[in-house]
């Protein structure tokens, strides 16, 4: 008679979080400032007061939008903070910087507000592997934000974990 096979992984507590469920949906967009420039270089306050007013804000609807220039112009504070304002209406986020940094917001952001409840005194699986970009930092915010509640941590799939943590 064979042996009935017993998946104890399935039986266990184990709780696995995959930062990659947690991936906003929407376009990013790089918005270069650079373009509005003279000679990409230089800020003409009226010039480019009038590009802000002339431009289609719109588009940019539910979009996650970095705001960055990629010449070595000298921007001033204000022109980041005038294309934020016409852009806030639509966007569903708006930064200064690249969409690395983008991306590392959103899941601050995300982790931020992530309820611990459903991890407390549970071994906790952190999945490695990933489709979609997450920023490396998101995997720190969220030991951070996990680590005072769990009971263990450990990173990869199931079947082959590398442990990280295991509280005392």
């Amino acid at each position: 008679m064979a042996e009935e096979i017993i998946n104890r992984v399935a039986n266990s507590k184990l709780v696995t979080i995959d930062l990659e469920d947690f991936y906003p949906s929407g376009r990013r967009v790089k918005f270069d400032i650079s373009e509005w420039l003279f000679e990409g270089l230089l800020l003409k306050e009226k010039d480019f007061r009038q590009q802000v007013k002339d431009h289609d804000w719109s588009q940019y609807k539910d979009s996650y939008v970095a705001l960055g220039c990629s010449t070595d112009a000298i921007i001033p504070s204000w022109a980041y903070l005038l294309l934020s304002t016409q852009l806030n209406p639509f966007a569903k986020k708006v930064i200064v910087g690249n969409l690395d940094l983008l991306e590392t917001v959103l899941f601050s952001e995300i982790i931020t507000k992530l309820n611990v409840e459903d991890f407390t005194d549970k071994p906790v699986i952190i999945k490695g592997c990933a489709n979609k970009s997450i920023p490396q930092s998101a995997y720190s915010f969220l030991i951070e934000k996990i680590q005072p509640v769990v009971k263990s941590i450990m990173f990869g799939e199931a079947c082959s974990t590398v442990p990280l943590f295991k509280n005392k």
